[in-house]
């Protein structure tokens, strides 16, 4: 499992069109990776079924829910935070509010954040969104309501999510929950359970209500997405005992990929996360042959030392990861990949780091996502491995990564110069009123004159300028894709 923390999205709270006889609100805010904000909407969907509309004005809340993240510790820091802050509200001015925490942390810390600390109202998993209404009654009846109960089988593939803060043109899609792979240093297969794919004709069917409603480009997502593989229904480790015709009618993720490809030819795919054992040649194929599939892979290896691989149980070496980049170099010649990187884990040694660096060199990374070790309880390193690096050793390593990915993506991105690129706009520039945003293929943000365009269209740019992460052109015209 890997996690994608964006760090301006954190701490999003979201609001959708309200229905008009829904007399409660709800604030909802959510932190961590981009499943946590997929889970929000499929909640905030299930809540305004339920009475709730949305607001942002956290001092007229009814009900006040965060959905949690366990990857890191400052994760977890943030969110007691706010949950001082909700109590502080809820005692001085809205005595009525009933407080939740949803998501990774609500699984692991239950106990705590109800019985101990007394800061919650109620503690839902993420297996559980479904039984909010009943354990909302519990609460109105003065009971403490808990469902952290992990499912084999709820992947919500029957809730049609309401898009939240949503640009209107980008969409994210949830294809698996859950994780199978046992790394030593996540929390992530405790709280969010075994991996289980979702049924691919609700996938296609909530991409169709997209597209219908004008959104361009879908993120597929997963904690683990290349590991999808539908033959039926259950958990992916029991698909040994799927019966012959289950086995030979299962659809796995390059099936599911080159299927929505096709299916909707004038929409944009991306998917998150990959993990290398599982990214076999079949999907690379794929997004070779679908000019609609995104050049862009993010692929978190976490080091580049087999030993610390090995100590983290990670199911590949530093040779078969290069090995695999080889692969997409070849099949995918202009292909941007990313990494997730930890420096700092137990027992790593400055070769340990070294190795680390070297590979970041060979595969000459577009970006990154880099931190330092933090033991989270619970897992299995927390349990049987000692924090022994220390923490300005940590801290040095750390930098050296990111310093070094600073230059790499300045060259990778550099690439571009005098290239023409599709870029589909999603917004107008942080910068600018007078420039578009959006990315191309490869994931690179891409800055451009307005002029007649607008949100949601596929447009050509010949890239002049560029920083280190973001490419500025001019728009020639619209691409083959609108």
């Amino acid at each position: 499992m890997e996690k994608i923390i964006e760090e301006s999205k954190q701490g999003e709270s979201l609001v959708l069109e309200p229905k008009t006889h829904n007399t409660k609100k709800l604030f909802i805010e959510s932190y961590g990776c981009s499943m946590n904000f997929s889970d929000s909407e499929i909640v905030a969907s299930i809540l305004l079924e339920n009475g709730f509309n949305t607001t942002q004005n956290l001092e007229e809340a009814d009900l006040v829910l965060v959905n949690t993240c366990s990857i890191r510790d400052k994760a977890e820091q943030t969110v007691r935070k706010r949950l001082e802050k909700y109590n502080a509200v809820k005692r001085s001015l809205n005595p009525g509010m009933k407080v939740g925490v949803l998501g990774c942390m609500a699984e692991r810390l239950k106990s705590q954040f109800l019985e101990q600390e007394k800061i919650v109202d109620l503690v839902v998993g993420p297996d559980a969104y479904k039984d909010l209404p009943n354990l909302l009654k519990e609460v109105d009846e003065g009971r403490d309501a808990i469902n952290v109960v992990l499912s084999k089988d709820e992947t919500y593939g029957d809730v049609a999510p309401i898009r939240l803060n949503s640009n209107g043109v980008t969409a994210l899609v949830s294809i698996t929950r859950g994780c199978d792979n046992m790394c030593t240093f996540c929390v992530v297969p405790f709280t969010r359970g075994r991996e289980r794919s979702r049924e691919p004709q609700s996938i296609l069917e909530e991409i169709s209500d997209l597209y219908q409603k004008g959104y361009k480009e879908v993120t597929l997502l997963g904690q683990n997405v290349d590991s999808y593989l539908w033959y039926g229904g259950g958990l992916k480790k029991d698909f040994v005992k799927a019966t012959e015709m289950q086995k030979a009618t299962a659809v796995d993720f390059a099936q599911l990929l080159d299927m929505v490809a096709k299916a909707f030819p004038k929409m944009r795919f991306r998917f998150s996360t990959s993990n290398p054992q599982d990214m076999h040649e079949e999907v690379l194929h794929v997004i070779a042959n679908n000019n609609n599939v995104c050049n862009y892979i993010h692929l978190p290896v976490q080091s580049g030392s087999t030993r610390i691989l090995k100590e983290m149980n990670r199911q590949h070496t530093r040779e078969e990861y290069m090995a695999l980049i080889d692969k997409i170099r070849n099949i995918i010649p202009d292909c941007s990949i990313s990494q997730d990187m930890i420096s700092g884990f137990p027992t790593e040694t400055e070769q340990d780091h070294q190795d680390t660096l070297t590979l970041m060199e060979y595969v000459k990374y577009d970006f990154g996502y880099m931190f330092s070790y933090s033991e989270r309880p619970g897992t299995l390193a927390a349990r049987k491995m000692e924090d022994d690096v220390p923490e300005e050793t940590k801290k040095r390593r750390l930098q050296e990564i990111v310093d070094l990915q600073q230059k790499l993506s300045a060259e990778r991105t550099a690439r571009f110069l005098n290239q023409m690129v599709e870029v589909l706009i999603e917004k107008e520039s942080k910068k600018s009123p007078h420039f578009w945003s959006g990315r191309n293929s490869q994931n690179t943000t891409v800055v451009f004159p307005k002029g007649n365009y607008k949100p949601g269209d596929f447009v050509n740019v010949k890239i002049t300028h560029c920083t280190s992460a973001t490419l500025i052109g001019e728009a020639q015209g619209f691409s083959e894709m609108n």
